[in-house]
């Protein structure tokens, strides 16, 4: 059967005289002529493939030079890193993309093309596994193009993660959202699904997905000996985890990365930077998830966040420099003040990769110091204070351990042990907000963890910026409340 694949929703505008009716090119569209009436064993391959893209930092995966709509790239830095105070849009600060400039501010309108710019690419990956999980589970599909069941099995387990981790990052930013999940046959379906649900039954829809993926997966490291960039089981575990974190599930937190150390595929680098060199990538023992960015792809697959860096973005805020202990060498990793460039973003101890849109740095989603310290979180919350101060112990030693980015030794007393014996909750909670700063710096990471402990709006407004209540969540992109024609409701106080 023929079907036309939308992602979000559909672009339903209201015409003068006339019933309502859809844009003729809303985002994500595959119009006739790309459907597959008739699909091939590398077309069912290729929609999982093509379901990956949207966690890119490539250029122009959607438009070209959309910077007004924000989907020049994925702009995870953007809502993430600058929101959280850490980062600022340049290291001199112009009137370039000073829409950019509204998240450092909190100043910004519904229409703010960054809003239009996750929810974009969010909605194209669901819509791509959509089409993926259907050839996948069409019987007929399946027997005409002669996949084996184990290889099945993996395609559909990758297309189901990740439509999980599309809708974990819209239900984080936006709250409420549309949930779709099939392909949509004609218009009148997509005006169906043009609105929101609540959120709770998103994080149902995450957790099934996730279930369903789990044991569909081998019990390896990589899912893919040839294609180390697949989704693993222990990505499906660890993303689980997070879940439950994000709903303080905490014994399920607990529960869950303990299977993951069970299967014995993780561990701390020993140097910090292993986790981000191009050199280290996918043969290191950390990193869990990742974008594969790769040089000299048609079309390109490279970093395109580093051709940014070549005109002065990615800059850190005073705050994040002084935010770190002395001689603490995960500063010198994530960025060099002097040079004013952003190794952890090039993966290379040099510049080379400074301005190069090709790229081949990796884009970390999810690495196992990331992992065992949501489980130090959840111990805390469950009164066992001595085996979660464990745990930030381990992540420091592993820090004054690697040596600095400029190859000397870290002086004596550097990040000292936390005092094990400590039973000042508050104390401890401390340690961890700092230490998960600290770490996962410029890994898009920390404007989620201020919301979700409830301290963006004092933290920001420490730092003058004027948070508020309703920021917690992002407005729902203006575009798509006109588009719509009234069906979705704007977030509240926007």
């Amino acid at each position: 059967m023929k079907v036309i694949y939308i992602i979000a929703i559909v672009a339903i505008v209201a015409v003068a005289g006339c019933k309502k009716e859809l844009n003729k090119e809303p985002i994500g569209l595959i119009t006739s002529n790309q459907d597959e009436t008739d699909p091939k064993l590398g077309t069912v391959v290729s929609s999982v493939t093509s379901s990956y893209k949207m966690l890119a930092s490539t250029l122009n995966i959607i438009g070209q030079w959309g910077w007004d709509d924000g989907t020049v790239l994925r702009n995870d830095f953007i809502l993430q890193d600058i929101a959280s105070g850490d980062m600022q849009k340049k290291w001199n600060p112009d009137g370039d993309q000073a829409w950019m400039d509204e998240f450092s501010k909190f100043n910004f309108t519904a229409s703010n093309g960054g809003f239009n710019g996750v929810w974009s690419y969010d909605f194209e990956g669901v819509s791509r596994c959509n089409r993926a999980i259907a050839y996948l589970t069409d019987a007929t599909v399946i027997a005409k193009v002669g996949i084996d069941e184990a290889s099945k099995n993996k395609l559909l387990a990758q297309s189901y993660f990740l439509r999980a981790f599309y809708y974990f990052d819209l239900v984080n930013s936006f709250g409420d959202v549309p949930l779709i999940t099939k392909p949509l046959k004609n218009f009148a379906e997509a005006y169906d699904v043009a609105t929101r649900v609540p959120q709770a039954q998103i994080w149902e829809q995450i957790s099934a997905d996730l279930a369903l993926a789990k044991p569909l997966l081998p019990s390896s490291k990589y899912s893919d000996n040839t294609e180390k960039w697949r989704v693993s089981k222990g990505a499906v575990i660890a993303l689980q985890a997070k879940v439950a974190l994000y709903n303080k599930k905490w014994q399920e937190v607990i529960a869950d990365i303990n299977e993951l150390e069970a299967l014995g595929f993780y561990s701390l680098n020993t140097n910090y930077f292993d986790n981000f060199s191009v050199a280290k990538e996918f043969n290191d023992n950390e990193v869990i998830f990742a974008y594969d960015h790769q040089s000299a792809k048609t079309p390109a697959m490279g970093n395109g966040l580093c051709a940014l860096a070549g005109w002065g973005f990615i800059a850190p805020t005073t705050n994040f420099i002084v935010s770190f202990e002395a001689n603490d060498p995960r500063l010198g990793y994530t960025v060099d003040v002097q040079t004013q460039n952003a190794y952890k973003i090039f993966g290379e101890l040099n510049s080379s990769n400074k301005g190069n849109e090709d790229s081949p740095s990796n884009k970390i989603f999810i690495r196992w110091a990331d992992v065992i310290l949501w489980k130090a979180e959840a111990l805390l919350e469950t009164g066992d204070y001595p085996a979660a101060i464990t745990i930030i112990n381990s992540i420091r030693t592993r820090a004054r351990n690697t040596v600095t980015a400029d190859g000397t030794i870290t002086p004596a007393g550097t990040l000292p042990n936390r005092n094990v014996s400590s039973t000042d909750k508050t104390q401890i909670k401390d340690w961890l907000v700092k230490e998960r700063r600290a770490e996962l710096g410029f890994e898009s990471q920390r404007f989620n963890d201020l919301k979700r402990w409830g301290l963006a709006k004092d933290f920001l407004k420490s730092l003058g910026i004027n948070f508020q209540d309703r920021n917690y969540i992002y407005p729902i992109p203006q575009g798509e409340i006109d588009k719509s024609g009234g069906t979705i409701a704007q977030n509240p106080n926007y």
